[in-house]
């Protein structure tokens, strides 16, 4: 052969590549144009999906993201392909999904059903021959993986079109990314609006100021843990000189706990009005509460009577923590009579205590995230040093008593969060 047919040859392989190469950066530039991170994310995810199909004369393809969720490996799926009458999607074998997230690689099947390394694989369509996939890697993370199905015009999948799909994904997975996690940013805004929102009302449920009680002060707050609280406490009027005094604590945290809070004062709220002993209250409560709530639910409750004319607290303690009472002498007394906690047990039988409060006598009734608030030493608050507060504070009103509680346990855990929500009321004969 010459040497000008030599270098003919030559410069035809060359114009081959160049054109190859524009052809290249013509669809990139394409690509580049259609999408953009300010996209919806499945929007971005159709137009990669159609670009490659078109460029690489794939049947069917699909995008598959990785999940962040335990028990799906999937999240986001795509599809793309031949729409005619009868043309089912293709189906991606877990083993093909599953050596692309280990190899992290291109793999390039020609004729799946003799491929060695998916023997055990079986196609739903049996129509699936050819597949090309390729990892979406954004700073060497695999956040998913593109396949194409069956190259068209019965063609097999070529190392150049391995090395495109390669190059596509390359410029696509960044976008993908920030599109996601735009996504997920804004979900997590819109959780975050909700649970203020959730916040809010729960806030509106609990009383707005202390009642005013002939020869009585009464006081309450309640501090959740995160956003919204399974604890709750309630005053409730009922006529002049009785007033219902409710302290409960529900199963769980966030959301859940506060449904299921708003559920009992609902429930009590009713029974308060139609039921003339606590008892009867408390144990019609807990049967509701059985009948609308999960297995898994369940509540204390501490719901009590007060009678400002016979200085009387009628009380029903439902698996609560003990309220403590200090009399006008300093002795100590638990208020523990009542039964099981609510939702468990639906014929449950409920018995009723009573105090008789005198001039200075208080009573504090509170969550158990008093007594289990926790410091940075792993050491609990405890009820030896809630009664030697009570001891020494007895002298102060309801309300400047209740803040006084809760100013010492945030001394005592510090820096370390709160792990429960804490409820605290107080009520002191005067």
């Amino acid at each position: 052969m010459s040497e000008n047919n030599i270098n003919s040859q030559a410069l035809i392989e060359e114009n081959k590549r160049l054109k190859k190469a524009l052809e290249e950066l013509a669809i990139l530039n394409d690509l580049a144009r259609t999408i953009c991170s300010s996209m919806k994310l499945n929007e971005i995810l159709n137009r990669v999906v159609e670009r490659s199909i078109k460029t690489l004369q794939a049947e069917q393809g699909a995008i598959f993201l990785i999940s962040t969720e335990a028990g799906s490996p999937f999240k986001t799926l795509v599809r793309r392909g031949d729409t005619e009458e009868g043309k089912k999607p293709f189906r991606l074998s877990e083993g093909i999904s599953g050596w692309l997230i280990k190899h992290k690689k291109p793999l390039i099947i020609q004729n799946l059903a003799e491929d060695s390394r998916f023997r055990g694989y079986r196609s739903e369509s049996e129509k699936v021959k050819s597949v090309l996939g390729v990892p979406l890697l954004s700073r060497g993370k695999l956040i998913g993986i593109i396949i194409l199905f069956n190259k068209l015009a019965g063609q097999t999948f070529s190392d150049d079109d391995q090395r495109m799909l390669s190059i596509i994904a390359s410029q696509s997975a960044q976008v993908i990314e920030n599109a996601r996690l735009f996504e997920q940013e804004l979900e997590l805004h819109r959780l975050e609006q909700d649970l203020l929102m959730a916040r809010e009302i729960q806030q509106r449920l609990l009383p707005k100021e202390s009642p005013t009680i002939e020869g009585f002060e009464l006081a309450g707050m309640s501090y959740p843990a995160r956003e919204v609280g399974g604890d709750y406490f309630d005053f409730i009027k009922i006529s002049e000189h009785l007033w219902g005094i409710a302290v409960g604590d529900v199963s769980g945290k966030g959301i859940p706990a506060a449904l299921l809070m708003s559920n009992l004062q609902a429930t009590l709220r009713g029974q308060a009005f139609t039921q003339q002993s606590i008892k009867e209250c408390v144990k019609n409560a807990n049967y509701l509460l059985y009948l609308n709530t999960d297995p898994e639910k369940f509540a204390t409750l501490l719901y009590g009577l007060l009678d400002s004319k016979s200085r009387t607290f009628t009380y029903v303690n439902a698996g609560h923590n003990y309220p403590l009472y200090l009399n006008q002498k300093g002795q100590f007394q638990e208020l523990i009579t009542g039964g099981p906690i609510l939702g468990m047990l639906p014929e449950a039988i409920y018995e009723e205590g009573q105090v008789h409060l005198q001039q200075e006598d208080i009573l504090i009734i509170y969550s158990d995230g008093v007594t289990e608030a926790e410091n940075e030493l792993g050491e609990l608050y405890g009820e030896r040093r809630l009664r030697k507060l009570i001891q020494k504070n007895r002298h102060l009103g309801a309300a400047q008593f209740i803040k006084t509680i809760y100013n010492e346990i945030s001394q005592f855990v510090g820096s370390k969060n709160f792990s429960d929500d804490i409820t605290i009321v107080a009520l002191r004969a005067v």
